[in-house]
């Protein structure tokens, strides 16, 4: 089903066309005719274009009849919005082979993707972003771009696909040439060499795990990034990483229109936790649940294979248990899952140490699966505090899987007196190191190409993902504000505790109370340190 609105159904309206380029939070309230939508009747809202979310949106209706709910565009800035006088030329994708096929080779600019599509009868319509792809014009020519990537972070399946899909995009669609890789990360624009990219440097690269121009955290200087930028004449930037790396991006974009340069900066969002707000889930995360599968059944192996066996797999997973809840539900070998979303107790009754002395007496063994970020109040009481950052200035987490083997060895084999056989399998490094699965390629291919479409088109502050299974451009402030966690109140979690037998741990209304209180606390502490795993 086709998610985004559009331009045909928005132009039987009465109303006037929308600019693709106002950036500015606009209110229009025309008297809409009726439109049918999948054989239903909905009434079309006045849209609303927004970069910042107001706490209200004003909606006006004509009479009671007509239901003129408010249809709010969360806008990404466009170069002309700072240089009015830009001119744009004809899209080269008019003369691409490849393009010839294609119904509709570009975007409408009215085209919009909602962010919710399960509505109600009289519910607004919501938030939409403008919907990703390529645009009639572009404001490059292609002899005049000078483009370059640099990549931020921790390591991840896909990086190398994402530079080498950006590399092929611009060359073999838009005819761009001059292509440079910082090397290192944010301070590689003001320190190192630059790597100079082509198609044939990049043939083969995403084979490879890790990412060719290397990485590292930290090293950002906004004004020393835009001096490089400025002196090595490049117009096009694209920025691979994570939510900090993806705030970064937003202070060069902003200090590019202070000072009135012709570049556009574009985000790819980078996290293996598939914790990035608003896009349905970031690349490399089902490369990371498809081979955290091989983690857990190594370690159902080993306790299958001996007496009252324990095995603990510790997968990645900071603030959100995705990874840990998703492969969970692939296995079907787990026996509990423990994320940092839901707290757990140890101890008394429907206690963590019942239920293995349970499952112990019933199956002989168990698996568990647990988050890096799982239970750390527990940690930080038996252990000294951690006081080192890493070079982003991000608070080390404790290491769960360590601590939690050692209290359930304690347990059994002091407390109980029964003998019990530990295993424990950290495999983090290893699912981050390798190169990207199938599916990975292709989402990586569809962002590399969004990006490169925006950036041609003159969008610039925006970062791409799919919404809602359409790709689209979204304002980097809206992926960085908060954090995607798992739900405990959503029928996914229950899906696991279903397939796990496991305790929930908490009732109905304790999960509601946690929910509200993890997620005001998570936010906090999002903003004032990021937190990273040892």
């Amino acid at each position: 089903m086709d998610l985004s609105i559009s331009s045909r159904s928005l132009s039987r309206s009465a109303s006037p066309s929308i600019s693709p380029f106002n950036s500015k939070r606009m209110i229009l309230n025309p008297v809409f005719h009726k439109f049918s939508f999948d054989s239903r009747n909905f009434k079309i809202k006045p849209l609303v274009s927004r970069q910042n979310r107001p706490a209200v949106v004003a909606v006006r209706a004509s009479n009671q009849n007509v239901h003129n709910d408010g249809f709010v565009l969360e806008d990404v800035p466009h170069l002309t919005n700072f240089l009015p006088d830009l001119p744009s030329y004809p899209n080269p994708l008019k003369k691409s082979q490849a393009y010839a096929v294609v119904k509709q080779t570009f975007v409408s600019p009215e085209d919009a993707v909602a962010q919710n599509i399960v509505l109600q009868k009289d519910s607004p319509r919501g938030v939409h972003f403008r919907r990703a792809g390529p645009r009639e014009k572009v404001y490059f020519k292609s002899d005049e771009v000078r483009a370059c990537i640099v990549t931020c972070g921790g390591l991840c399946p896909g990086i190398n696909t994402v530079i080498r899909e950006i590399v092929c995009g611009l060359s073999y669609m838009y005819g761009v040439d001059e292509i440079l890789g910082i090397e290192g990360g944010y301070r590689g624009f003001y320190s190192k060499n630059t790597l100079t990219l082509s198609p044939k440097v990049v043939n083969d690269i995403h084979k490879r795990g890790g990412t060719i121009l290397r990485t590292s955290r930290g090293g950002h200087d906004t004004n020393k990034i835009v001096d490089n930028i400025e002196d090595r004449g490049i117009n096009q930037v694209y920025i691979i990483g994570g939510d900090g790396t993806q705030k970064g991006a937003a202070l060069i974009y902003k200090e590019v229109e202070k000072r009135g340069l012709q570049v556009a900066v574009a985000g790819i969002p980078k996290t293996i936790d598939n914790d990035i707000a608003v896009i349905d889930k970031s690349f490399g995360f089902d490369t990371a649940v498809e081979e955290a599968q091989r983690a857990i059944n190594a370690a159902h192996v080993e306790v299958e294979s001996v007496e009252n066996g324990v095995g603990i797999v510790k997968l990645m997973g900071r603030y959100s248990g995705f990874i840990s809840m998703y492969a969970t539900l692939a296995s079907r070998d787990v026996d509990c899952c423990l994320i940092p979303e839901s707290p757990f107790y140890l101890e008394g009754p429907g206690g963590l140490f019942e239920f293995i002395e349970r499952q112990l007496k019933e199956n002989g063994h168990m698996v568990i699966v647990v988050a890096e970020g799982a239970g750390q109040e527990f940690v930080a009481q038996s252990m000294p505090a951690v006081d080192e950052k890493d070079a982003s200035g991000n608070r080390l987490l404790l290491d769960i899987g360590l601590w939690l083997t050692q209290k359930i060895k304690d347990h059994f084999t002091k407390v109980q007196k029964m003998m019990i056989n530990m295993k424990y399998i950290d495999p983090t490094y290893m699912i981050r190191a390798i190169p990207s699965n199938g599916s990975d390629n292709i989402y990586c291919t569809l962002l590399a190409h969004s990006a490169v479409h925006g950036a041609m088109a003159g969008f610039t502050g925006f970062t791409v993902g799919p919404v809602n299974s359409r790709h689209a451009y979204i304002p980097i402030a809206r992926v960085t504000e908060t954090q995607k966690t798992v739900k405990l109140t959503d029928r996914m979690w229950a899906r696991l505790l279903a397939s796990t037998n496991q305790p929930s741990f908490l009732n109905c209304s304790e999960v509601l109370h946690h929910q509200e209180k993890a997620g005001r606390k998570t936010t906090e502490v999002i903003n004032s340190e990021r937190t990273t795993s040892t």
